[in-house]
């Protein structure tokens, strides 16, 4: 079994993903690639289309539901490393829950985490 996020992508097509501007990689080597990036305030930065009603993270490539990758996936901001996919921890995690019904899918349940023996779980990144 893989990852299920590689064929979800809800999240990246239900929020506004805003972040620190010195997170970007202008001012931090190895950050969030500017050219992905749009000045939300003075202080603040969001990630490409997604500040409108529609958003959809313009890193995301792919089709939301079927197979989806994020083109920045290391150098992703901090507040995408934070979200939670639900159980993959074990835990429910509603707004994960909630980008899935926005775009019709189910939500994850714990048996979409059970990996084969020869692969490794997912690790969470610090």
């Amino acid at each position: 079994m893989s990852n299920p996020c590689l064929s979800c992508g809800a999240c990246c097509a239900k929020f506004r993903v805003s972040f620190y501007w010195r997170d970007a990689d202008d001012d931090t080597p190895g950050g969030v690639p500017l050219i992905l990036t749009e000045d939300l305030s003075e202080m603040k930065r969001i990630m490409k289309n997604t500040g409108g009603t529609n958003p959809r993270c313009a890193a995301l490539v792919g089709n939301i539901g079927e197979s989806v990758r994020c083109v920045i996936y290391d150098k992703r901001p901090g507040v995408c490393r934070d979200f939670m996919p639900s159980y993959q921890f074990g835990v429910p995690e509603t707004a994960c829950d909630n980008a899935r019904a926005s775009h019709g899918l189910p939500p994850l349940k714990p048996e979409d985490w059970r990996f084969e023996a020869e692969t490794f779980p997912p690790v969470r990144s610090a």
